[in-house]
C-alpha cells in the first residue's frame, strides 16, 4: 500500500515521502496515529501544502535559534558548589543547574537542550554544548567553583 507521510518517520522516510509499506503497517499504525494519508491525487496536494508551512515554520525557528545563539557568544556561567579536599564537589552540577544559571542571566532555555555527557563532580571549568536546534547548537564555558 503507497501512502504519503505527514511526520518524519525514522527508518521510512521524511514528511511529504510517497512510501510503499505494507497494508497492516498503514492501516493499524500510521493511519490512526495520522502519521500517513492514502496515497491519493488530492492528498498529495493536501500534503504538500502541509511541508510548504512546515518548512516555512521550520526556517523561522532556524532563524530565531541562530539570533539566540549570537546574542550568547559571550555567556559564561558560574556555579558555585560546595566541595572536600581534592576539589570533588559535595553532589554534582546537572543539567538543571546550568538552565537555572542561564535563567538568572535573562535566558529562558530548556533543560533537555542542554547537552551535558554526564553531572559534573569536580571543581573546575568545562565546554557545555546547547542545542538550540537541530542545526543550531553552540558552547558556554562553565565555570564550578567552591562556595565559600
Amino acid at each position: 500500500m503507497e501512502v504519503i507521510l505527514r511526520e518524519d518517520i525514522e527508518k521510512l522516510g521524511t514528511r511529504g515521502d510517497v512510501v510503499k509499506v505494507t497494508s497492516g503497517y498503514a492501516r493499524n499504525f500510521l493511519l490512526p496515529r495520522r502519521l500517513a494519508v492514502a496515497a491519493s491525487e488530492s492528498n498529495k496536494k493536501i500534503v504538500e501544502q502541509e511541508r510548504q508551512g512546515h518548512l516555512r515554520k521550520e526556517a523561522k525557528l532556524q532563524a530565531d535559534a541562530a539570533d539566540l545563539g549570537k546574542m550568547m557568544g559571550g555567556v559564561e556561567v558560574t556555579i558555585a558548589q560546595k566541595a572536600g579536599d581534592n576539589d570533588q564537589l559535595f553532589g554534582s552540577v546537572t543539567v538543571n543547574d546550568i538552565a537555572v544559571a542561564l535563567e538568572k542571566q535573562g535566558y529562558t532555555i530548556d533543560r533537555r537542550k542542554v547537552n551535558l555527557e554526564e553531572p559534573i563532580k569536580t571543581l573546575g571549568d568545562f565546554k557545555v554544548t546547547l542545542r538550540l536546534h537541530k542545526e543550531v547548537s553552540i558552547e558556554v564555558p562553565v565555570h564550578v567553583v567552591r562556595e565559600e
